[in-house]
């Protein structure tokens, strides 16, 4: 089985890589994923799924099997902006190929990772899905904005999966965590004066300088995990209100982004942040909210908390996840590890409580960054995982 896998993925693989292009061309920016979800839909529908549907949020759902054990590989399919062309040495939507690798806007974040997958459900249908697994490939949108809320709409209203693997960038090899986040902005008020009178008024940025730096020092204590590592505090904007330049502000406003590692909620990170502030009377700490409509036209939105997970080492998937990637890269040093940034996993496992692990083609570093690649050798490696990962998931829950 595993060599007849092997076959179809070399018979496949020119197509893999055309398809690979193709998507990388699609331009998919947030709210505007539309024109993808019809690539993949079309494509999906031509490999012979058993299954297709574009839920109310604007995701895409293909099937294959018709199981009891339900498998769900994720693909987010938005990409962050590349609009500074002038930074890029090639078109982030040429779907270049040079020196071995494909170039472009979500070729290793990481829309490209869907097109294996859904190669990877073609081949297993071609040669036999086991009758014990129903295999779904979720094209999810808007990622990049708010991580795990299009998912989380998904898996209410659609499907609600027993185990799932992300598509983000693992250099191939299997992940199974990472931190958390919460977002806030911290609001403080003070009291306007003329600037020639400053000791009538209330300066809102000076006390707010002193909170940002007792942040700073705060952070310095910071919990460490072995395996995800410390958590983080940046301040990341600052703004100011007043009656014009020349007057004592009457209101500063900061924005935080607060990784969370293991033991530490959005309620500890509130706390914490209110032993910094110094004039707690006058002090607001608000959790922030995303809200927007979807390329469907959905008005979707959440708290912008985004909860810690992490999946214990020895569980039945990522041993499976392991030994797949074993037999995918023989002799290359299959790891496993975590990512630094978030995912959907901050829903399928930090929301749900749904096994979870990630194995991707690309890179993590190569997220956002100018230049972004993927190397083509690990489209064939990623579709042959992806074939392969049900029978050995069956062998360790059986």
């Amino acid at each position: 089985m595993e060599e007849r896998i092997k076959e179809l993925v070399k018979k496949y693989e020119n197509d893999i890589i055309a398809f690979a292009k193709k998507i990388v061309q699609t331009k998919s920016y947030p709210s505007y994923e539309g024109k993808l979800v019809k690539l993949l839909e079309s494509k999906m529908k031509e490999l012979g799924f058993d299954e297709v549907i574009i839920d109310e949020t604007g995701n895409i759902i293909g099937r294959v099997g018709n199981g009891p054990v339900k498998l769900l590989y994720d693909a987010h399919i938005d990409t962050v902006q590349a609009e500074d062309r002038e930074n890029w040495s090639v078109d982030p939507f040429a779907g270049e190929i040079k020196d071995g690798k494909l170039y472009g806007r979500g070729s290793s974040d990481e829309k490209v990772a869907i097109g294996c997958m859904i190669y990877g459900a073609k081949i297993l249908k071609e040669i036999g899905i086991p009758k014990e697994i129903s295999l779904y490939i979720l094209g999810s949108v808007q990622e990049e904005d708010c991580d795990g809320l299009s998912m989380y709409y998904t898996f209410n209203e659609v499907v609600k999966p027993d185990f799932v693997v992300l598509g983000e960038p693992t250099s191939l090899d299997v992940y199974r965590g990472h931190k958390g986040r919460v977002e806030v902005e911290i609001i403080t008020k003070g009291k306007s004066s003329h600037a020639a009178h400053p000791d009538k008024g209330d300066n809102a940025i000076y006390k707010m300088a002193q909170t940002v730096l007792n942040i700073k020092e705060m952070a310095k204590n910071f919990k460490e995990d072995p395996f995800l590592g410390k958590g983080t505090a940046v301040v990341s904007h600052i703004e100011s209100k007043a009656p014009s330049i020349n007057s004592v502000p009457y209101e500063a406003k900061i924005f935080v982004d607060r990784r969370l590692t293991v033991g530490e909620i959005k309620e500890s990170a509130i706390k914490e942040f209110e032993s910094c502030l110094v004039d707690k009377a006058n002090s607001e700490i608000r959790v922030l909210t995303y809200e927007t409509r979807s390329w469907k036209g959905r008005l979707i939105s959440q708290e912008k908390y985004f909860p810690t997970w992490i999946l214990e080492e020895d569980h039945p998937l990522v041993r499976a996840g392991f030994e797949t990637a074993k037999i995918v890269r023989p002799n290359e040093g299959v790891k496993i590890s975590r990512w630094t940034f978030s995912t959907n996993g901050v829903t399928s496992m930090g929301r749900f409580h749904i096994p979870s692990i990630g194995f991707g083609p690309g890179d993590e570093w190569l997220a956002h960054a100018v230049d972004e690649y993927v190397r083509v050798s690990d489209l064939p490696k990623a579709t042959e995982f992806y074939a392969l990962l049900p029978f050995k998931l069956l062998e360790k829950i059986k």
